[in-house]
């Protein structure tokens, strides 16, 4: 016992033939892809690029991207060989207390918050951006109080910045799909599909448009001059985009926290893992050279750049149509993390690191309804009131983190048990972990200050959780 007290993988096998009883298993590898494609495409995409080149890399956000996929890579192979080996709901977190203990379980299943439930937020005030775009197209004008918090400004194309009192849309999104996810998990998946198809369509159809209006003045500078400062533009500004556009990437692990509702999860959810994370990258460098070449870099540092890009092609159907591909890309996103993290603190709550109420399930749904509650408050709070910038290095940060955390502890289990039955292994071990390592730390210190500080005080919460509450009632099946 103690604060380093692991959970053996048997425990946890043990562990899941009780849970298996509360919830179902429906989902299967297109539907793994589907989620994991659902999570992936979203805000980063379609707003976070934007802010990136136009503040940190200019055209070069290409080459972000690419390096922020070298760490994902790296990062998916490894979540994929720990989903492999231990098919339970709680990603990271239940990984960390497999490996390294319950103390610095606890610390990265409140680090998984910023990931899944602040970066929902994020999306959330991206979807705000483009149904206030989309509605005003169709005629309809929302008042800016309500649909701006007075920290981060709608783009108005002849007002400009408009700021408001509260982000009501981005509540209203929120609350919509948390009780949709209370109504249970096979429904979600199948919306969730059905999103997925239409905005994976309508962003290969915005790259094949796009592609013949590109002009070729607005890559050049491909790498703008550096400023003096570290981060805006240069190099140093191509590896700080990298680690903001990370948020871009997230999603893939979310399939991970579907394992206990997944069908033969050793074998279904690396598929699912990679397959998204594949098609996804293909996708994003596409989009972003795209971007980049239709509107000077330096006039998308806005939640919805893509409305301006659209905007550059004579086709003005094709600027609804992306909006409402946009909105629907970007539910699904909030879908599914609000989804992940629903999982994750269900998982917590079973072990006992937080209260009992989070691991309460609906009869009727089977469904953790009480988490999926506290969650909608929490990340519509955020999503209301927080600038999309600060909660968008901060989902990145928070992701970054974990992914090191599990890379780290591939390497630890090949040196621990390699011995152990592996379904699917990490080619070229410690060679690949390794890479995932140092590209994910080299993007955790490129970000700014501030968002290390957050990053600290977010942890110093986690660790006060643990000596008040979570080691007095951790379950001790270890």
């Amino acid at each position: 016992m103690g604060i380093w007290s692991r959970k053996s993988i048997h425990d946890l096998q043990a562990d899941n033939e009780k849970i298996e009883l509360k919830l179902n298993r429906n989902l299967g590898p297109m539907q793994l892809i589907m989620i994991g494609i659902g999570c992936i495409i979203g805000a980063g995409l379609f707003s976070i690029t934007g802010i990136a080149a136009a503040e940190n890399a200019g055209p070069a956000i290409v080459i972000s991207f690419l390096i922020a996929a070298i760490g994902c890579t790296a990062a998916s192979l490894c979540y994929s060989e720990l989903a492999a080996m231990i098919p339970i709901s709680g990603s990271t977190y239940t990984y960390t207390y497999a490996i390294f203990g319950e103390f610095l379980a606890l610390l990265m299943g409140w680090n998984l918050i910023l990931e899944y439930a602040i970066g929902a937020a994020t999306v959330a005030i991206s979807w705000s951006a483009y149904a206030f775009s989309f509605l005003r197209d169709m005629g309809l004008e929302l008042s800016p109080t309500i649909s701006a918090s007075p920290w981060h400004p709608l783009h108005h194309p002849t007002e400009g910045l408009l700021y408001g009192a509260i982000n009501l849309p981005a509540l209203l999104i929120v609350v919509a799909l948390s009780i949709l996810l209370i109504l249970g998990i096979r429904q979600s998946a199948l919306i969730n599909a059905l999103m997925v198809m239409i905005k994976v369509s309508v962003a290969v159809l915005f790259i094949c448009i796009g592609f013949f209006f590109i002009n070729d003045a607005n890559y050049h500078p491909f790498i703008p001059e550096n400023t003096g400062t570290f981060g805006e533009f240069g190099w140093s500004g191509i590896i700080r985009a990298a680690g903001i556009v990370f948020f871009a990437y997230i999603g893939f692990d979310a399939v991970s926290t579907t394992a206990q509702e997944t069908k033969n999860p050793q074998r279904n959810i690396p598929i699912g893992i990679i397959g998204s994370l594949i098609i996804c990258t293909a996708l994003y460098i596409l989009f972003s050279l795209v971007l980049v070449g239709l509107v000077n870099y330096k006039e998308i540092n806005i939640a919805a750049p893509v409305v301006s890009a659209v905007d550059q092609t004579p086709f003005p159907w094709l600027k609804a149509l992306v909006k409402l591909a946009i909105l629907t890309g970007l539910t699904s996103v909030i879908l599914v993390l609000l989804l992940g993290q629903s999982r994750i603190l269900y998982a917590m709550s079973a072990d006992g690191m937080l209260p009992s109420i989070f691991s309460k399930t609906l009869p009727k749904f089977q469904t953790p309804w009480i988490s999926n509650i506290i969650l909608m408050l929490f990340v519509g709070s955020i999503a209301a009131f927080v600038p999309i910038q600060i909660v968008g290095k901060m989902t990145s940060i928070g992701t970054l983190l974990a992914f090191v955390s599990v890379c780290l502890g591939v390497l630890v289990l090949h040196y621990r048990a390699p011995e152990m039955k592996r379904p699917f292994k990490v080619p070229g071990v410690p060679w690949i972990p390794l890479i995932g390592i140092l590209v994910c730390l080299m993007l955790m210190l490129s970000l700014d200050y501030e968002t290390w500080m957050r990053l600290i005080i977010w942890l110093a919460i986690g660790v006060a959780i643990y000596f008040s509450y979570s080691r007095y009632h951790v379950s001790g099946q270890h």
